[in-house]
């Protein structure tokens, strides 16, 4: 079984390493400050005692006032698991970093959240609509979608 790693425990090596990184942090998961995405997931993934070298999953949840994407991170080979989460801020053009060039497998996942959250991923390789149409109106997940 795959252990997770305490958030709390993870906070204060994410804070160390990337000084103003950690905005707070439980038992389970740990919030970060999105600006610095990629200097965390690659501390993540290239340190050799966390080694986080596959990302599972990237999602991101409306909670009208912000917007949290939540990633959750494994370790192959240490067996360990862990959930950041970014809260992001502004209706009108949410932008955050892409971690694709970190873990590859980002790259439809953060398409999808663009398409369907309207949360624009900075520097993705390929950030163009996954499910809908180009010119569909709005992001449907979004709680203020009125539809099109």
């Amino acid at each position: 079984m795959t252990v997770l790693i305490s958030g709390t425990e993870l906070a204060q090596r994410l804070e160390e390493a990337v000084a103003g990184s950690v905005d707070g942090s439980d038992e389970f998961q740990v919030w970060v400050k999105s600006e610095q995405l990629i200097e965390i997931c690659r501390f993540l993934k290239e340190t050799p005692n966390l080694a986080f070298d596959f990302l599972s999953s990237v999602t991101a949840v409306d909670y009208v006032e912000h917007f949290e994407l939540v990633y959750h991170v494994t370790s192959m080979g240490f067996n360990h698991r862990t959930v950041l989460k970014a809260r992001v801020f502004g209706r009108l053009s949410p932008e955050v970093p892409s971690i694709a060039s970190v873990w590859r497998g980002a790259e439809l996942q953060e398409r999808e959240i663009w398409d369907l959250m309207g949360i624009k991923f900075l520097d993705h390789p390929n950030l163009k609509r996954i499910m809908l149409w180009e010119g569909f109106p709005g992001h449907p997940h979004r709680k203020d979608h009125l539809g099109g």
